[in-house]
């Protein structure tokens, strides 16, 4: 049996949610996959690293949740004191809460591990994984549709968004249609997959391992800061948005990091010792 959520096959329940993020995940992996051969690396590393990103990945995103729970979920009373004084409901992720900061940090961490541990070129594998990041969380966006929500502020724009009464906030009972901010943000990481793409073939030539993850670290973070503005239960740290602060500080530390490892720093001189001037003195009085 299917219903608005999932399916059903005896006394398993598998949602969709769950089913679109993995599958956001295989084809990422795919992804890799393929850049893995073109990068000459070992394509089966993709496979064999996948559990161990995703593992982290949901961990990371989980406890992101955990640490920056929404206005929503605040005034029901499920906040981070909550969740530490009840530890079993951190378990239970199909209620809802989980974070893509974390799930890239996780991710990442991971990543990190693995490649210590397999003598990895780290920082090309960042570089190799990236566009299907992206390509992962474009896809992955479809299951806040589904479960209807990510959504921004009302609007009457042609695309607008229907939102069921169930899922409006309180202070917008009345009010029908909205953003589609998940779909926004599914088109900018596509968009940043094709440029994160044609930016590593246009200057592979000058492109130094990591700065394809580090252009990504650009790339989401500004789409994701830019659509903050039009959520509307974000989530706050001391009246604070807690995801778009984050994504502006991860930007500019990207941005610094990629312009000081490219712009050209210019080497000092050494300053010559009493006996190289003394020496040079000689030498020009002869």
């Amino acid at each position: 049996m299917i219903d608005r959520y999932g399916i059903h096959l005896g006394e398993l329940y598998f949602r969709f949610y769950g089913i679109i993020i993995m599958f956001g995940a295989v084809m990422a992996a795919v992804m890799a996959n393929y850049r893995a051969k073109k990068a000459g690396q070992d394509p089966e590393r993709v496979w064999d690293m996948l559990i161990w990103l995703l593992i982290a990945g949901v961990i990371g995103a989980r406890i992101w949740h955990i640490l920056t729970p929404p206005p929503s979920m605040q005034e029901q009373g499920i906040t981070t004191l909550y969740y530490l004084t009840h530890p079993l409901e951190m378990l239970i992720i199909w209620k809802g809460g989980l974070g893509i900061p974390g799930a890239v940090i996780g991710g990442v961490i991971a990543l990190f591990i693995y490649s210590k541990k397999n003598k990895l070129n780290f920082a090309q594998w960042t570089d190799i994984i990236a566009p299907g990041l992206l390509l992962a969380q474009a896809i992955g966006r479809w299951g806040n549709f589904v479960n209807q929500e990510v959504y921004g502020a009302p609007t009457n724009l042609p695309w607008k968004l229907y939102i069921d009464p169930l899922f409006r906030l309180p202070e917008y009972a009345s009010v029908e249609y909205y953003h589609p901010l998940f779909l926004y943000e599914s088109l900018w990481n596509i968009g940043g997959m094709f440029l994160l793409i044609w930016a590593g073939k246009k200057f592979a030539d000058k492109l130094k391992h990591g700065d394809v993850f580090l252009a990504y670290l650009v790339i989401y973070p500004l789409g994701r800061f830019l659509l903050e503005f039009l959520r509307l239960d974000s989530a706050q740290i001391a009246g604070i948005n807690a995801n778009q602060t984050f994504m502006m500080i991860i930007g500019v530390i990207a941005i610094a990091t990629l312009v000081w490892r490219h712009f050209p720093r210019q080497k000092h001189a050494a300053i010559p010792t009493n006996e190289q001037m003394e020496g040079g003195s000689e030498s020009i009085d002869q």
